[in-house]
């Protein structure tokens, strides 16, 4: 289906060419793939339009499962095999117009976030076991209810976007003495004892979708040039590579790795915000994959010029793309929200030695909805024990396990495997993980 434009009267047919030739057109298909709904945008090139399309998929926590981005001059056409949640096709109405209505705008802006009626507060520092529990703990003292919070994780670094208000008033906190005091004490509570210089604390008066800051605020902290303090899951990590087309003019980059939700959104915006312009591109996902191939230039027209240059490329691609891959334990605290629940639960979390790599908090009306990715102390997967010890402290029923790491799938297999061959010790320890596992509720039977 192709959107419909309602011209005003007083338009000539010049002025409509115009607008029609500036306004991207719009066509969503449910019939030429039998797997998922195509979505296809095409208009007049503009710099950042191709991230703003994906923003607006992304927003609506919509798969996309295959892509072609082609550019003839200054002509471009989009086109997206997306999914729902559920890896459906798009039957919800509702979701169809909105897409029409927001991909056919020439200038999108999202939603989502709480600037306006809340204060936005941004956080970068070293990370530590605990050093969330403390950051809400300070905001509890000083009376800030956490309306919404994105924290990211990334070799050793943390970048925090956190909307507050005030808890008596229910109101943004514009009372300057105030501020000055909320950022002095989250300041001192991010520098610790060795984060001096790059522990950072500021109010944001921006608005800006928070994903892509996170992305912004993590890239001027220059994580992609630190080392991973944790060992990461080798089959995890992105390979990316970079070529130089030079009889096209072009660089070519290539990109594997685990796919997931919102990782083309991660690489276009990186690209993007490198001043880079995609002009063509191939995404394809295949069990649990996902081949992505970009040919870019230059805002200015020229490919990449140096070698210097192509590792920076590699360097920053490789971090975007791990920023979001969380190898924790996947937890959801869904309960009535109180003063302090977050001060309570994150310092629950801390004494019983478990690292959030990342968290989402959202505040609808009196409830809560928190997801938090946790390891152990150094990054390796969490005890099952620690796990359900710390859900009878919050609640079983408040707090769920949502998703486990893949190392712990890949350890009873291995020990299922070994069971095979006559281990009698790790069968003992293979039934140990698994009755662990029942416990928790994430296996239908322990035998």
């Amino acid at each position: 289906m192709m959107m419909e434009v309602e011209w005003p009267s007083c338009l000539d047919e010049y002025e409509k060419l115009v607008i029609r030739m500036n306004t991207p057109r719009v066509v969503i298909d449910n019939g030429a793939c039998s797997t998922a709904t195509l979505v296809k945008v095409d208009s007049a090139r503009r710099y950042g339009n191709l991230l703003e399309a994906v923003q607006i998929l992304t927003d609506l926590n919509l798969s996309i499962k295959k892509a072609y981005v082609s550019s003839d001059g200054r002509w471009f056409m989009d086109v997206f095999h997306v999914t729902d949640k559920n890896g459906e096709k798009l039957t919800d109405e509702s979701v169809i117009s909105y897409l029409e209505q927001s991909l056919g705008m020439t200038n999108y802006r999202s939603s989502e976030g709480f600037n306006g009626a809340t204060t936005a507060l941004e956080l970068t520092g070293t990370d530590r076991v605990g050093l969330l529990s403390e950051v809400f703990a300070v905001l509890a003292d000083l009376q800030c209810d956490v309306v919404e919070a994105k924290v990211w994780t990334h070799s050793g670094r943390i970048a925090s976007l956190i909307y507050v208000k005030d808890c008596n008033s229910g109101s943004p906190i514009e009372d300057r003495q105030k501020i000055d005091i909320i950022v002095a004490r989250l300041r001192s509570v991010l520098k610790g004892d060795n984060d001096i210089r790059s522990a950072k604390t500021s109010v944001s008066m921006a608005v800006t979708h928070p994903e892509r800051r996170l992305h912004q605020m993590m890239f001027a902290d220059r994580d992609y040039e630190r080392k991973p303090i944790f060992k990461s899951n080798a089959n995890n990590s992105p390979a990316v590579t970079v070529q130089n087309c030079t009889e096209r003019g072009y660089s070519v980059v290539y990109v594997q790795c685990k796919d997931r939700t919102k990782l083309l959104f991660d690489v276009i915006f990186t690209l993007t915000d490198m001043e880079y312009v995609v002009f063509h591109a191939t995404i394809n996902t295949a069990e649990e994959r996902a081949y992505l191939e970009f040919y870019i230039r230059h805002s200015d027209g020229t490919p990449i010029s140096s070698e210097a240059e192509r590792q920076r490329v590699i360097q920053c691609l490789k971090a975007a793309i791990q920023r979001r891959a969380s190898e924790g334990v996947k937890l959801e605290l869904c309960t009535t929200d109180r003063p302090g629940l977050l001060a309570d639960v994150t310092r629950t979390f801390r004494e019983n030695g478990l690292n959030v790599t990342r968290a989402e908090i959202s505040t609808t009306d009196d409830m809560v909805l928190n997801t938090f990715y946790v390891t152990d102390a150094i990054g390796s997967a969490a005890d099952p024990k620690i796990i359900e010890s710390v859900r009878q402290r919050i609640g079983l029923s408040n707090l769920i396990v949502k998703e486990l790491p893949s190392s712990y799938h890949q350890t009873i297999e291995k020990e299922e495997q070994t069971h095979g061959v006559g281990g009698a010790v790790l069968f003992t320890l293979g039934s140990m993980v698994r009755r662990n596992l029942y416990n928790l509720g994430l296996i239908k039977s322990c035998s």
